[in-house]
């Protein structure tokens, strides 16, 4: 599919690796960002993420920074697109090289993910998937410098990464304040997490977020967490 459309944004998508997936789209409407003035978007491929947000918080100065050179082409193609490219900036580059005299408030990522999997014959969905272009360790020091002391900052990754993620994010003195385990249906396996961070302790938040009674039978939950963005929600 070359054309994902949504409620008030498209994603071109024709020739990047990484397509819409549900893991983006949860991250984009599960995070809370009304008051954020400037956000970073790490690892932006082509843009959901800081489209989203740019959908919750249209005054928000929004800075996504992608690595592979055709997702950030589409990336730039849809922010021109959108009603909100005014406040749209991308960057492509890598994370580890980027220097800013700027910090942010709130910090977005949907990192790859895959450590020791079979990789894929396609470089760009190589860099896309795994971490060896995006530790985790180097994921969370650049937010920990980049983010504000009273900033948020929100990850989607797999729940087999749970305990060693958080551990690497306390080293850079950030602190899970919610987390949110996703099932495919009540009786599936939590293969995915959602966690926000900030750099004082708080009272964590835990919840699960089940996304289908049966199959294209969705919750009410899932409904009403993405029913602002999906089309036929």
């Amino acid at each position: 599919m070359s054309l994902f459309h949504f409620k008030q944004f498209t994603i071109q998508q024709e020739k990047t690796a990484m397509k819409v997936g549900t893991d983006g789209v949860l991250l984009g409407a599960w995070v809370k960002c009304n008051t954020a003035k400037k956000i970073l978007d790490i690892g932006a491929g082509t843009g959901l993420i800081s489209l989203m947000l740019a959908q919750q918080n249209p005054k928000a100065k929004i800075t996504a920074i992608e690595l592979e050179t055709i997702a950030s082409l589409e990336c730039k193609s849809n922010f021109t697109a959108s009603k909100w490219k005014e406040n749209l900036e991308l960057i492509q580059g890598d994370i580890k090289d980027f220097n800013s005299l700027d910090v942010f408030d709130f910090i977005v990522s949907n990192p790859p993910f895959f450590n020791a999997s079979f990789k894929n014959e396609n470089k760009n969905k190589t860099i896309a998937r795994h971490t060896e272009s995006l530790s985790f360790e180097v994921l969370l020091k650049k937010t920990s410098e980049l983010l504000t002391k009273n900033g948020s900052a929100n990850f989607v990754i797999p729940f087999s990464e749970k305990k060693h993620f958080i551990a690497l994010a306390k080293s850079e003195n950030l602190f899970p304040k919610r987390i949110t385990y996703v099932k495919g249906n009540e009786t599936a396996p939590v293969k995915r997490i959602l966690l926000e961070f900030t750099k004082t302790k708080q009272h964590l938040q835990e919840n699960t977020l089940v996304i289908e009674i049966s199959r294209h039978n969705y919750t009410k939950e899932y409904i009403d967490l993405t029913k602002e963005f999906y089309l036929n929600m």
